[in-house]
């Protein structure tokens, strides 16, 4: 089902890979010296971070399943796709990572 698009993750992988690591790198930089005033940029390095994990391991999964037969393929894609509905629902992520808003 995959194999074809196998080098499109692995490329698709490496460079958000890339992107993944100068976000982190601005993050934790600026968690000592603060140099990102607070506002858009700062929200989106902080969304980039959050859904741009999720994205790379979607991706280097998806490159790893384009190896194996079709009935991996499905519960993979079948798990991903429940990832991304709760994702959605109100109070996941907040519960997930432990955030208590008040």
């Amino acid at each position: 089902m995959f194999k074809s698009f196998e080098k499109v993750w692995d490329i698709l992988g490496e460079i958000l890979a890339v992107l993944l690591v100068i976000v982190y790198a601005l993050l934790i930089i600026n968690a000592n010296f603060s140099f990102i005033p607070e506002g858009t940029i700062k929200n989106i390095l902080e969304i980039a971070r959050t859904y741009g994990s999720l994205l790379l391991v979607a991706i280097v999964g998806l490159e790893a399943m384009s190896k194996r037969n079709i009935i991996f393929q499905i519960i993979f894609i079948a798990l991903l796709a429940l990832i991304v509905v709760f994702i959605f629902f109100p109070g996941t992520y907040e519960n997930l990572i432990g955030i208590i808003k008040k």
